[in-house]
């Protein structure tokens, strides 16, 4: 795609004030346009599954790499009986091969942060080789020794078992990874009322509790931009059918809210009121318009 004709096309998603199409992203089933489990949903739904790669320092937060999930394998499901889609490679293995690409482009970092679902021994292991250093959620079930000699002997206790408070550090070891890691945990209130856990283990040992879990906080910048890459940037509604008119139509998203971002920068004012500024104009142009075809 011409440059020209990109900034067109992204400058139209950010302008939009509706659905791109009202078709959405709901076409032929493909290897890109498939059925993903949905972690928060407890269940498989059918869309797009992105992973992306988003490099945060000050106020800024751009994206850096980004994987689509392809699944072009297709099976029988012995239980079902119907057909299915696999990946040819994993969630880890993409995320693995973001980092070293970020790593390759000399992008400079030092901290990378995930959630539990990429809490991987070989992803621990392929970070600290990279000189860089991990924080990382914890799911409840996962073992740790508070000791070397703890650790030899196989004396490993689950996580959520360990008697921590609010940004407490403890240094020790997680089973199936061979350095010595921190252990903090962090309490929080919940909308409903209830008090909730977290437990996240650190790469880096000069840290503390405090510190892990404030770095850690800087997480949530990429659910931010999940959202305005789907509210702001009409990430899921695109008339695309095929992979490649897909593939295209997710980058230029990842383009258009890059732009709000540069934009949020120049104007001090997030991805949602720039969208809503828009509209207020849009609005105004509309009235307008509507007066003057009356008055014709």
């Amino acid at each position: 795609m011409k440059r020209e004709e990109l900034e067109l096309y992204t400058d139209y998603l950010i302008s939009s004030s509706g659905a791109a199409t009202a078709t959405g992203l709901s076409g032929d089933e493909n290897e890109v346009m498939c059925w993903h489990f949905d972690h928060c949903k407890g269940r498989s739904v059918k869309g797009i599954n992105l992973l992306n790669a988003l490099y945060h320092s000050g106020e800024v937060s751009i994206p850096v790499a980004f994987e689509v999930v392809k699944k072009p394998t297709q099976y029988c499901d012995l239980v079902t009986r119907q057909v299915k889609r696999a990946s040819e490679v994993t969630k880890n293995e993409q995320m693995r091969a973001m980092i070293g690409t970020c790593v390759a482009n000399q992008l400079k970092f030092r901290y990378v942060l995930m959630d539990s679902w990429f809490a991987a021994k070989e992803n621990f292991e392929f970070i600290v080789q990279k000189k860089k250093h991990f924080i990382a959620a914890l799911k409840d079930n996962r073992l740790f020794a508070l000791s070397e000699q703890d650790k030899k002997e196989g004396r490993f206790v689950r996580v959520d078992t360990l008697q921590l408070t609010d940004q407490q550090a403890v240094r020790g070891w997680l089973k199936g990874f061979g350095d010595e890691v921190l252990l903090v945990r962090q309490v929080f209130t919940n909308k409903d009322g209830s008090t909730g856990l977290l437990n996240l283990v650190c790469s880096d040992l000069t840290l503390d509790g405090e510190q892990v879990t404030t770095i850690y906080k800087k997480r949530w910048k990429v659910e931010e931009f999940h959202k305005s890459l789907k509210s702001n940037a009409a990430l899921a509604k695109s008339p695309t059918r095929t992979v490649t008119t897909q593939n295209n139509h997710v980058f230029m998203s990842i383009y258009a809210v890059f732009k709000l971002e540069c934009l949020k920068l120049k104007l001090k004012l997030n991805h949602f009121a720039l969208r809503a500024k828009l509209y207020i104009k849009a609005t105004q142009q509309a009235y307008r318009e509507l007066q003057a075809l009356r008055a014709a």
